[in-house]
C-alpha cells in the first residue's frame, strides 16, 4: 500500500527535475567510513609503545546520528581483529583505532598489541559490522608513503 502512495510522488519528481538518483539509506543518512591510515609508524620500528600507536586507522561518522560501534569489527588481510568494546561514534565525529597501549577516550582506542598490525607494502583495513556485514575498506600498496586518506 505504501509503495503504490509513493510511486506518484517519485513520477512527479522525475518529471519536474528530469533525473532521479536513488540511494541506500546509509547513502542517503551518511554513515561510517575509513576515513585515514597510517600504517607505517614515524621513525624505525623499535616496537615501543610510542612506535606502535603511530600506526592507527581513523574511521568517521559522516552522518547527522550517532552510531554504535559495539562489536563491530576492524582488520587487516592477516585476520588481526579489533572487536569494538560498547562505544558510540558521535555524528561528524572521528575515532582512532591505535595499536599500541593506552587509555581509551572518545576519540582514541588502543588494541593493546606488542607487534604492529598493518602492512607497510601493502594491506587492506575493513571494518565491518558485529553480524559481519562490510561497512567499509581502504588498501594502499607501496605507492602511498606511509599514510593513505580512503
Amino acid at each position: 500500500m505504501r509503495i503504490r502512495a509513493a510511486l506518484p510522488a517519485l513520477a512527479g519528481a522525475v518529471a519536474l527535475t528530469g533525473t532521479f538518483l536513488l540511494s541506500t539509506p546509509a547513502q542517503a543518512a551518511g554513515g561510517v567510513t575509513i576515513h585515514h591510515v597510517w600504517f607505517d609508524s614515524p621513525g624505525s620500528d623499535n616496537r615501543s609503545n610510542a612506535s606502535l600507536n603511530g600506526e592507527w586507522v581513523q574511521i568517521k561518522n559522516t552522518g547527522s546520528t550517532s552510531v554504535s560501534l559495539k562489536g563491530w569489527i576492524l582488520k587487516d588481510v592477516s585476520n588481526h581483529r579489533y572487536t569494538f568494546p560498547s562505544v558510540s561514534i558521535g555524528a561528524g565525529r572521528t575515532m582512532k583505532v591505535h595499536t599500541g597501549s593506552g587509555t581509551d577516550t572518545t576519540a582514541d582506542k588502543f588494541q593493546h598489541r606488542r607487534a604492529y598490525v598493518w602492512n607497510n607494502t601493502s594491506d587492506t583495513a575493513t571494518l565491518t559490522k558485529a553480524g559481519g556485514s562490510k561497512v567499509d575498506s581502504c588498501s594502499w600498496t607501496t605507492r602511498d608513503p606511509s599514510d593513505k586518506y580512503c
